[in-house]
């Protein structure tokens, strides 16, 4: 259980593709929980495990006093958990590295379908860039490759770090990889030769493609689920000659930022629902809106039928009165 003596405690959750993040912080910013799950599939009961698990280390004596939610599932578990903010990815990660490291200039950021350069001066952002569409600069890549050869993602990791000698890997896309590794298996490469190479195809494809055009400059911070692969960070910093910082809490950043942006936006009276919505049925529903010719899919959240929100409206006409509802 978290020792603490009554204060008020701070909450960030991310919820993306493949994990989903909680960090809990108090009003200092220190982290005092967190954690990082791997729930793909269906964030609601992802959160809602989460949920359990923070709620046996919370102290009697302690209050969340602010929720803030981030990434590709924000919104909705922004309506599930009751959270007083909802910030966008990139908001919450530079957040997060320059409250650890204020002289910051540039961010690099990986997870599971997405990629993202961030550019710091002065301690605020400048310029960004993301990768939403091909998988090849994203941690899914290195997870196919290692799954095609039956080792875990951490085996490839320290494998790849036992090259002396990568090979060169086509990296521009997933299926030219997997090629191109089948080609270096079948002519007698070294595994984890063939496997540094893949981090170098990599960090190549990101360079060149979420980076292009970008100001690179030092201090780099790296995080983001990727950057716990040695082999990557070793990419990094064979391709730049360059530093590449790891921050502490790297992999949960989202999380950190949003528990951060929480404690800064002096919110008076949380609508947090508390932990023990993971006891509660959560579900949504869909029906198409014929009042205009968007035709949007408009998504509902109830827990025991009780609307929670709405979300997917493009004129937020369904979402304003849902807040009405509740």
């Amino acid at each position: 259980m978290i020792s603490s003596p009554a204060r008020d405690l701070f909450l960030g959750i991310d919820v993306g593709s493949i994990s989903t993040n909680l960090v809990l912080t108090d009003s200092a910013g220190e982290v005092l929980f967190s954690l990082y799950d791997r729930g793909v599939g269906n964030p609601i009961r992802s959160v809602q495990e989460s949920f359990r698990k923070l709620q046996a280390e919370m102290p009697h004596n302690a209050r969340v006093a602010g929720v803030c939610t981030t990434g590709s599932g924000g919104k909705l578990i922004q309506a599930v958990v009751g959270a007083d903010l909802f910030k966008n990815e990139i908001t919450a990660h530079a957040r997060a590295a320059i409250h650890q490291h204020p002289e910051v200039r540039t961010i690099f950021e990986i997870g599971g379908q997405d990629s993202k350069v961030t550019v710091v001066r002065d301690g605020v952002v400048v310029d960004f860039a993301m990768n939403l569409i091909c998988a090849a600069g994203t941690g899914s890549f290195l997870d196919s490759q290692a799954k095609r050869l039956e080792i875990t993602t951490e085996d490839l990791s320290r494998t790849a770090m036992l090259s002396g000698s990568p090979t060169m890997v086509a990296g521009r896309c997933t299926v030219f990889a997997e090629s191109d590794m089948i080609h270096k298996q079948q002519t007698g490469f070294r595994q984890e030769d063939i496997l540094m190479g893949l981090c170098h195809a990599m960090v190549r494809n990101y360079l060149g493609n979420v980076c292009r055009g970008k100001e690179i400059k030092e201090p780099i911070i790296f995080q983001g689920g990727v950057s716990a692969n040695q082999g990557i960070i070793r990419a990094f910093r064979e391709s730049l000659n360059l530093e590449i910082i790891i921050p502490r809490h790297n992999m949960v950043m989202g999380a950190y930022g949003a528990a951060l942006l929480a404690v800064r936006a002096n919110i008076t009276q949380t609508a947090f629902r508390g932990f023990e919505i993971h006891e509660h049925s959560i579900n949504t529903r869909a029906f198409r809106c014929s009042d205009c010719a968007n035709q949007c899919e408009v998504l509902e959240i109830l827990d025991n039928d009780a609307l929670l929100g709405r979300s997917g409206d493009r004129c937020r006409k369904w979402e304003r009165l849902a807040r009405k509802h509740s």
